[in-house]
């Protein structure tokens, strides 16, 4: 359903159910029917979402532990971690027990948001590597859950299940501060967060009294996706901050100022800063601003952007059932993943050269194959045993 972008569970029914495709699946599984969508959503309302979250971080484990991301690192070293939330269903009634509230001219709205943890690189792969969910522990809470504090269960948990991960993690503005310094530091990770000018009173006064002292710290480069794009940088180590629980820090803050021209050829600069505590020279600079912190727009891009309006759905209710809804959450983040590896494999690019020009022909295409390509039982077993090897084509992507 959601490989091929089918968007709700009633088109399971309609496409999915008859001819090839349920020879297809009777051979590949050994039951006699596809079934049907209520049948699913019976189904996942009796399965542990933890289970389904284990299965994503099982296939996350398989493609780092085989090195498939490996070139994508930062700093040759660290596999970059975006985090951030995202609104998943809304609704004018309550939905279930768990739903956050929000009260606009005498209107309550319903809904339910999660805070990913995607594993992001700069060829525009947005892997899901763990979820949490943003919810309430019943109807009347005292307060809401939120990001800030789903982030520290998210990051407890990921430390948990990853705990030899070399990570960095990518966050926006919300998170700068000293309780997520103080998770970096006990969880060995690196950061780098976005820091406004408005945040962190004392850390951005002295940057811009250092900065003034630090000639040495600047470095300039065009773009090598076009001329009429050029990055100014200028950044500051050892900045001394102090939080609000007396805990010392010792950070560095990186800004860039970007050239480019607008959508009427006006140039325009944009300014970007974050904070850090990785070393900062004129040869690593630009690798980090670019690969470490402006990297982290691929998680709502890549990632929720896709999700939402790319056909899986993301904020279509498959389900009422709140264990289903979970279910249906880490499927369609598998699927996302696997349509991912699919597309920028070499499997498919060896067989099609002229490419798909989209990621829903892509899906088009495998929905048609599955449901029209008769193949009998011997026929896929002969495909299933054969061995064979899938590379990554990213430059052709």
């Amino acid at each position: 359903m959601f490989l091929c972008r089918l968007g709700a569970r009633r088109q399971v029914g309609l496409l999915l159910r008859n001819g090839p495709s349920v020879a297809k699946f009777q051979a590949l599984f050994k039951i006699d029917s596809f079934p049907h969508g209520d049948t699913m959503d019976d189904a996942f309302s009796k399965l542990d979402p933890d289970q389904g979250q284990e299965v994503v971080c099982g296939l996350m484990e398989k493609l780092i532990r085989k090195k498939v991301l490996y070139a994508e690192r930062v700093l040759d070293k660290y596999f970059v971690i975006a985090m951030d939330g995202s609104g998943t269903l809304t609704f004018s009634d309550r939905h279930c027990s768990h739903c956050l509230t929000a009260t606009h001219n005498g209107k309550t709205l319903y809904f339910h948001k999660v805070l990913e943890a995607k594993l992001v690189t700069p060829s525009g792969f947005a892997f899901s590597i763990m979820t949490e969910f943003i919810e309430n522990p019943g109807e009347n809470p005292s307060k809401q859950d939120c990001e800030l504090k789903a982030f520290y269960r998210l990051a407890e948990r990921l430390k948990q299940r990853f705990p030899r991960l070399p990570i960095l993690l990518s966050l926006d503005g919300l998170f700068a501060g000293g309780p997520t310094f103080e998770v970096c530091r006990k969880s060995g990770w690196q950061y780098m967060i976005v820091l406004k000018d408005h945040d962190m009173p004392s850390v951005n006064q002295e940057f811009e009294v250092l900065s003034k002292l630090l000639p040495q710290n600047r470095f300039f480069c065009r773009s090598v996706k076009g001329a009429d794009v050029s990055q100014c940088f200028r950044w500051v180590e050892d900045i001394s901050y102090v939080d609000t629980d007396r805990r010392q820090h010792s950070l560095s803050v990186i800004e860039c100022l970007e050239t480019k021209p607008d959508e009427k050829g006006v140039m325009k600069t944009t300014k970007f800063k974050w904070v850090t505590r990785l070393p900062i020279s004129a040869k690593t600079v630009a690798h980090l601003a670019n690969n470490g912190g402006r990297i982290r727009w691929k998680v709502e891009n890549e990632g929720f952007n896709v999700q939402k309006n790319g056909g899986y759905g993301l904020e279509h209710a498959y389900t009422s059932n709140s264990t289903s809804a979970k279910i249906f959450y880490f499927l369609l983040q598998i699927a996302h993943m696997v349509a991912q590896l699919l597309g920028h494999g070499s499997l498919l690019r060896n067989v099609i050269p002229a490419g798909f020009g989209s990621a829903k022909n892509l899906a088009f295409r495998l929905l048609e194959a599955w449901r029209n390509a008769r193949l009998t039982a011997a026929d896929m077993q002969a495909l299933i045993s054969r061995r064979f090897q899938i590379r990554l084509d990213l430059d052709s992507s």
